[in-house]
């Protein structure tokens, strides 16, 4: 009965969240229309953390990296090629796969503290190519001035705002709902398997690397396909938007919201951005500090609602018991 009435408390709170967002573009002014834009951008990014960190159980800081080869494949297809938002989507989901599965010989062994450094290496890597990459990325200036596009053949051009905001929200809608889709077949079950007990499920003859991977190169796509969205919200792309702070605010939001929660992760993400902006002007300079704390607080005293959450391996070594020392009889002649 409890479990009947916090079931029914959620769908009520989402569709009061969905019903706001729906909304919101009649109700606030364009500035915040193109915040919650990017806002919904960064928070797909943070459902492919979580599908990593929470239902994988593979902690990641490196999604930026996809992100911002989907967001620079978009723009230049944008740019050149095509105005079809369709087709940026997919060119975008592709260039974050590919860029996953280049990665994936460096992350489906490594475990731990090893993986959350690879991840976070190749991230960096990631926002050096392309601000080095100026032929095609524009340098650390970026590419600004990205033609508008449009969501289908032969429909209007997302010439404002609103209309951004509205495609974006239908997008991550549609992306959400498939993620949460896949997560209750098999796969998401094979899944958490491997998350909890690699190795029983190894002994039970799947291929846990395989899975790995799997996941892996899918969490790419996702974030490549945010990538897109966030160039159809700002019509602009840099190498600021995919930095160390960017990884860290994604971790941060899926800690928050709960690793192995889809809609977690996209109210954390919203949460950590809202935060991170009010504190910009509220204490200039010292946001990074405050939310570094925050994410400290958080992965101590909220880890997944109350509960450490699994993660494949261990993120500190376990330190091996000592044993007690034999009794050793006492020496001749020595009294008890």
């Amino acid at each position: 009965m409890r479990q009947g009435a916090v079931r029914a408390l959620r769908r009520g709170v989402a569709a009061v969240v969905v019903a706001a967002l729906v909304l919101a573009p009649w109700t606030v002014d364009d500035y915040t229309v193109a915040l919650l834009a990017r806002t919904l951008a960064l928070g797909l990014v943070a459902v492919s953390v979580a599908l990593l960190t929470g239902v994988a159980g593979l902690p990641t800081l490196g999604q930026t990296a996809p992100y911002a080869a989907g967001a620079y494949a978009s723009a230049v297809v944008g740019s050149h090629l095509s105005d079809v938002g369709l087709v940026h989507l997919g060119v975008a989901a592709a260039a974050g796969a590919a860029l996953a599965a280049v990665t994936v010989p460096l992350v489906v062994s490594a475990r731990g503290v090893a993986l959350l450094m690879i991840t976070l290496a190749v991230g960096e890597l990631a926002v050096t190519v392309v601000g080095r990459w100026r032929s095609v990325t524009g340098g650390t200036d970026g590419l600004a001035g990205v033609a508008a596009s449009r969501p289908l053949w032969g429909m209007p051009l997302l010439g404002t705002d609103r209309a951004r905001y509205l495609y974006t929200l239908v997008v991550v809608a549609v992306l959400v709902s498939v993620v949460l889709l896949v997560l209750r077949t098999r796969a998401g079950l094979l899944l958490r398997a491997g998350r909890d007990d690699e190795a029983r499920l190894r002994a039970s003859g799947h291929r846990a690397p395989v899975h790995v991977a799997g996941v892996h190169v899918a969490a790419g796509a996702v974030a490549g396909a945010a990538g897109s969205l966030l160039v159809v919200a700002q019509q602009f792309v840099s190498p600021a938007d995919f930095g160390f702070d960017t990884s860290a605010l994604l971790l941060l939001g899926v800690v928050i919201g709960g690793t192995a929660s889809v809609g977690g992760a996209l109210a954390g993400a919203a949460l950590v951005v809202a935060a991170r902006d009010w504190l910009f002007g509220v204490l200039p300079g010292q946001a990074p500090l405050v939310l570094g704390l925050a994410f400290v607080a958080a992965a101590y005293l909220l880890p997944d609602g109350g509960r450490r959450p699994a993660v494949r391996g261990r993120l500190v070594p376990a330190v091996p018991a000592r044993r007690p020392a034999p009794d050793r009889p006492a020496p001749t002649g020595v009294r008890a």
